[in-house]
Formats: C-alpha cells, structure tokens, sequence
C-alpha cells in the first residue's frame, strides 16, 4: 500500500495556489498528514459535506449533487496528469483546520488514500499547525 501511495504522491505536480496571488509571502509550503488534518477539520462547518459524523470521508452518491459534481471535477484533474495547485489551510475561528482554496482536490486526495499532502500554510500559524504538517 505504501509503495502504491509514494508512486500516486509522485506522479502529480503541485504549483503555487493562484489563489495566493499578492500573498505569497504571508505563506508557507508544508506536508499535511493528512489524518491529523482530517482530524481537526471534522470541527469544521463544511465537513458535513464531505465526512460522516464519525470522521469517514463520503462515497460520492452520498454526496449533494453540487459536491458531488465538484468532487467529479477534482478528480478529473486529478487523473489529467496537469499541474494541481496545493490547497491553502488555516486555523479557524473554531480553532480547527479549515481547508480553503483546493479543497475539493484535498479532500480527493485523501479519499484515495494519499496520507500526505503538499498546501500552503500561513506564516503565521505555523506553531498551531506543528502537530498537523511537516515543514520542509
């Protein structure tokens, strides 16, 4: 399993997030464990869409059609072999994860079972995310 998610890590390529444009240096590059993410994330008032109560990740047909479409389009670009924007994370008002900017392909990621995943951080949280991330 392992080896099988190192190939799956390897073959995407990850860029800056568009989204950060301006920004850049109020961020980052990280690792997410994503487990630990997951973890904290579940705090969150969009899990629901993506997670049950018990912290296991939806099958697509239990998805609302609109998240199941964007999970549909994650995936596609997932599969398309093209350079994917690391998804953005912070610490919200809940003082849990919340996965903004790439969402959709982070939480792909993991449904697949990718256990860690390359985002950007802001500087400014880097002590409340020590336990979530890996900093190269």
């Amino acid at each position: 399993m392992e080896e099988q998610e190192n190939m799956a890590e390897q073959a995407l390529k990850f860029r800056e997030n568009t989204a950060l444009k301006g920004r850049e240096t109020s961020f980052i590059e990280a690792e997410a464990l994503v487990g630990a993410v997951l973890g904290s994330w579940r705090g969150s008032l969009f899990a629901h869409e993506w997670m049950h109560q018990d912290g296991r990740l939806r099958k697509p047909i239990e998805m609302a059609e609109q998240v199941r479409l964007r999970r549909k389009a994650a995936e596609d670009l997932l599969d398309s072999g093209g350079e994917i924007d690391r998804p953005v994370l912070g610490i919200g008002i809940m003082d849990n994860v919340e996965i903004g900017s790439g969402r959709d392909v982070f939480l792909s990621l993991a449904a697949r079972g990718i256990e860690k995943i390359p985002v950007h951080i802001p500087k400014s949280q880097i002590e409340e995310f020590r336990l979530l991330v890996r900093i190269p």
